[in-house]
């Protein structure tokens, strides 16, 4: 499985968003995007961002929602497909499939700090799905599925001390989170107002056709 190995604070400062890809931290006063004097593209040259032309922006918007849940092109554009498949509004199809990838649900339910550990948390075998080990972090959720946690000490005591360090944690009203097991139930399929990131789908579909 590939991953990205740079600075994960470079693409938020290129999208000039916090794209929360490193958890807690992005809410501390370290955060660059914090910063006046690095709030700039990434490069010698980001001081010189300048109006985007209409496939800017467009480009911007893909690119913006592919980091956000940390994918890459090959893998962004099969959704797509798939969700150019379904019946229905394409682009909130599309942020629909995912917001059901198994590590954004581990995220969304603060298993995990982040997206990135919640892939490691999937990848190392600590997640189930119907008492089943998955540990591909984009298999796809459905309702009904329930997520718990390998019966190890390690593994429980690692996701306990994570639930803990953030009591006051909101789960989204299509999970439904058990903190004592610690384990949670889809109940529902997610709609667009449980997208945290603010993007146009739109703009994206319209890329992603072209």
């Amino acid at each position: 499985m590939g991953r990205y190995l740079g600075s994960s604070c470079k693409h938020c400062r290129r999208e000039g968003m916090k794209l929360m890809l490193k958890g807690v931290r992005c809410e501390m006063a370290k955060c660059p995007v914090e910063k006046k004097q690095r709030n700039l593209a990434p490069g010698m040259h980001g001081w010189r961002r300048g109006r985007n032309s209409e496939y800017g922006v467009r480009l911007r918007e893909k690119q913006k929602v592919k980091r956000y849940y940390g994918l890459f092109e090959r893998q962004f554009m099969r959704y797509f497909h798939k969700a150019e498949r379904i019946k229905g509004n394409t682009g909130e199809t599309l942020l629909q499939l995912l917001e059901r990838r198994l590590d954004n649900v581990v995220y969304k339910l603060n298993f995990a700090p982040s997206r990135k550990a919640a892939r490691q948390l999937v990848s190392h075998g600590h997640i189930y799905v119907n008492g089943r080990k998955v540990n591909v972090s984009d298999y796809t959720i459905g309702i009904g599925d329930r997520i718990t946690v390998k019966a190890a000490e390690k593994s429980v005591k690692r996701i306990k001390e994570q639930l803990e360090t953030n009591p006051s944690f909101a789960t989204q009203a299509w999970l439904q989170l058990v903190r004592e097991k610690p384990e949670a139930t889809v109940v529902a399929l997610p709609t667009r107002e449980d997208v945290q990131i603010p993007v146009e789908e739109q703009l994206v579909v319209e890329f992603c056709s072209r």
